[in-house]
């Protein structure tokens, strides 16, 4: 079975002190999930936060590396030192990063490699825009993505992965896919997983859903045989609106 996750993304919010004060009031309200929980947060954010979550139910995330191990590449940071801080996770491949940093699937590969190499389980995310929804691409759109920069790994590797679907014309809209839309799509990356790796493979794979996922629709996205998740962005800045979506999972 594909163990359950909530992953927050903080993305470009909060300055050091209340990311503190948010991952402190964050260990207060989420005790005993019934799923994993982890918290994806800004580089500067990691060392400090994971002091406040180590021996807690939430686990620790960035929200990328650099494609290189080390070196002169002045404002980057490498795998290594993400995991450094007490990070056990990374976010890769997210939308926002393709479109605004021109990530390609190569530079994306080496990402997952790096990330993978340093001990990292990664968070990979894929998904259409609206105009590939709108022209019925999506599912050669999410084939390809992970063709182009996990499909290569070995099945030791893979179970590291965390798949994350996220509708980019969901992203922030407030248009949120339906469940049955979102389900349509997470059975057919299992079965892509399935292909390449195995059908045992694809049903330990955990593949959450990230389009404006929130508390009042989480119930009905969560029953659906396919989706092992979220991955939350907007909901997770503040501790009440994350903890509706992991209790969810209740």
């Amino acid at each position: 079975m594909a163990k359950k996750i909530v992953a927050g993304n903080w993305k470009m919010n909060k300055n050091l002190q209340e990311g503190v004060a948010l991952a402190k009031e964050l260990t207060e309200v989420v005790k005993n999930p019934n799923c994993g929980v982890i918290i994806c947060t800004p580089f500067i954010h990691l060392a400090s936060v994971a002091e406040i979550v180590k021996g807690t139910a939430i686990e620790l995330g960035a929200e990328n590396c650099a494609d290189k191990a080390s070196g002169a590449y002045t404002g980057e940071v490498s795998a290594e030192m993400v995991k450094s801080t007490g990070a056990e996770y990374v976010i890769l491949g997210h939308s926002e990063r393709r479109e605004y940093y021109n990530e390609t699937p190569e530079i994306l590969k080496e990402k997952v490699e790096l990330a993978l190499a340093n001990g990292l389980k990664v968070i990979f995310c894929i998904g259409e825009s609206l105009a590939e929804r709108e022209a019925n691409k999506q599912n050669e759109v999410v084939k390809a993505e992970l063709a182009g920069s996990v499909f290569h790994l070995t099945a030791e590797q893979w179970k590291n992965i965390v798949i994350a679907y996220e509708p980019i014309w969901a992203i922030g809209t407030g248009k949120t896919a339906t469940a049955e839309q979102a389900e349509e799509i997470h059975a057919y990356i299992r079965s892509c997983v399935a292909e390449v790796y195995g059908a045992e493979v694809a049903a330990d794979t955990t593949i959450l859903y990230g389009g404006s996922c929130k508390a009042s629709n989480a119930p009905e996205l969560f029953a659906k045989p396919d989706i092992d998740g979220g991955l939350i962005g907007g909901a997770s800045l503040k501790a009440a609106d994350f903890k509706g979506i992991i209790d969810a999972w209740g």
